[in-house]
């Protein structure tokens, strides 16, 4: 296995207390807003700097490139797989074109052959990715065909206050427990990459279900995201206790164990999140998507 000092640009925010400032210095420059959004997840519990693994190439002491290593665990095809996920790729803008990116690059990839079978991550830049072996995996949603017809039932679920301790607490304790959203392609025991994601969107309790749904209601349309819970229920459970009429649902994940009949449409989430894969990945033939809360 391999060790920090086997390495030219892996770094360790445990061992160096500068280290996180000076990247979200870079970060910042690149993705903005992400500095707030880590200080976010904190607050919900997670930290970055506990989920990624960061490899940086300095200049002095200026973080010049940054490629991170997150661990995803995954069940895919009924099997519990730790998948890696490669996040918040960048170079400083005055330091481009001098191979940065290469080097960080390749030495990330000696590290994660030695950890991981699978290496995902999303980008609007997928030609960045294929001279390192990764490749276009397309991804679908899944509309229901058979009537919804839900005339609206029973004020069954409450908004999440992310803000107060004890649902802070609920949401870790799903999180945790949680059953996979589908055997295909589903979540378990992962975090921070959830609060990164979903800690500033709307999160709903069910709390006869006790499960957490990530979920928008556009007019009679309902776009569902993610399940987290204990078990997953039907959807026909979920849309019991949505007081509105709904009469569309738009599922952004395997949906094989909401009992409900779907078409499954090619899509690219959020119109150019193009999901790249390296290692034997066994959905290639599927149709299925990585649930939002989940991608990196």
């Amino acid at each position: 296995m391999g060790t920090i000092n086997q390495y030219r640009f892996r770094r360790s925010f445990s061992e160096d207390p500068t280290l996180s400032h000076n990247l979200f210095n870079l970060l910042e420059m690149i993705f903005p807003g992400i500095r707030d959004a880590a200080t976010r997840i904190r607050k919900l519990g997670a930290a970055w700097e506990d989920a990624s693994t960061p490899f940086i190439r300095f200049h002095n002491d200026l973080a010049v490139t940054h490629v991170g290593v997150l661990e995803i665990p995954m069940r895919l095809m009924g099997q519990d797989i730790v998948v890696g996920g490669i996040h918040a790729v960048c170079t400083h803008p005055e330091f481009r074109r001098r191979g940065y990116y290469r080097e960080v690059m390749e030495e990330v990839l000696i590290y994660c052959d030695r950890h991981y079978q699978i290496l995902v991550l999303t980008t609007a830049q997928p030609e960045l990715y294929k001279p390192f072996g990764f490749r276009f995996i397309k991804e679908h949603i899944f509309t229901v065909t058979s009537k919804c017809d839900s005339k609206g039932g029973i004020d069954g679920f409450r908004l999440l206050n992310t803000s107060d301790r004890k649902d802070i607490k609920l949401l870790h304790r799903l999180l945790e427990i949680r059953q996979p959203v589908s055997n295909i392609l589903g979540i378990v025991k992962e975090k921070a990459i959830f609060c990164f994601q979903e800690g500033n969107n709307p999160l709903y309790y069910f709390q006869d279900l006790d499960l957490v749904a990530v979920m928008e209601i556009e007019g009679n349309k309902l776009k569902l995201f993610d399940v987290v819970g204990t078990q997953i229920c039907t959807l026909a459970a979920i849309l019991k206790r949505i007081p509105q009429p709904i009469d569309e649902v738009e599922i952004y994940f395997c949906p094989e164990c909401l009992d409900v009949d779907v078409q499954a449409l090619p899509h690219l989430l959020d119109g150019d999140s193009f999901l790249m894969v390296r290692g034997a990945f066994p959905l290639d033939a599927e149709k299925f998507m990585i649930p939002r809360s989940a991608r990196c």
